[in-house]
């Protein structure tokens, strides 16, 4: 059985959405932010650091997004998350995730310019590919989570990030989007900018 722990919109949107993606059952815990519920001892007990998400798996704890989507592509490859049995592919798709938890992630707290030049490379990088591979997998995933917080807390003016802009419509028309969307926005996001 997995459970997920998370507040809507934060980092644990992305494995929210993978999860539907893969198509399997699961449960959710969702935790405010605002309201320190992620640092209850019961909670910390699952994820020292009482951060979200932490996914347990059959009751074992799995925390860091890049481990979550990384466990359910694998977990589930008929879902078609990460390129199977082609290394240099599933590396590619790696090397966004590392770009994405090690520059992306945590430019907002480097101040707005900092933010606005990562997703600046991350423009580039992406080009006018539809998706940050070959095909859809978790990277579009975590990309479109950390783009999804950018262009709704900063309303970047339209054409700023054509290709983000484009890969953001692409991932809202997805129907797992949507569905976490929908189950994230009923409880209410309440995060800072």
């Amino acid at each position: 059985m997995l459970t997920l722990y998370f507040s809507p919109g934060a980092s644990s949107m992305a494995p929210h959405i993978a999860l539907y993606e893969v198509g399997v059952p699961f449960d959710t815990v969702p935790l405010s932010l605002r309201q320190h519920e992620n640092r209850a001892p019961a909670y910390l007990a699952l994820n020292r650091e009482g951060k979200v998400p932490t996914l347990l798996i059959d009751g074992r704890p799995l925390t860091e997004v890049a481990a979550i989507l990384f466990f359910l592509a694998r977990r589930h490859p008929e879902a078609g998350l990460l390129p199977s049995g082609d290394p240099e592919a599933e590396a590619h798709v790696i090397s966004w995730m590392s770009f994405i938890a090690a520059t992306i992630h945590p430019a907002r707290r480097q101040g707005m310019q900092r933010w606005h030049e990562v997703f600046g490379i991350a423009e580039q990088r992406l080009g006018p590919r539809e998706w940050a591979h070959d095909r859809y997998s978790i990277a579009d995933i975590h990309l479109f989570r950390l783009f999804w917080r950018y262009f709704n807390a900063v309303h970047p003016a339209p054409g700023t990030f054509p290709n983000l802009e484009a890969h953001y419509r692409r991932m809202m028309a997805r129907p797992a989007v949507q569905r976490t969307y929908e189950a994230e926005a009923a409880i209410g996001y309440d995060l800072p900018v």
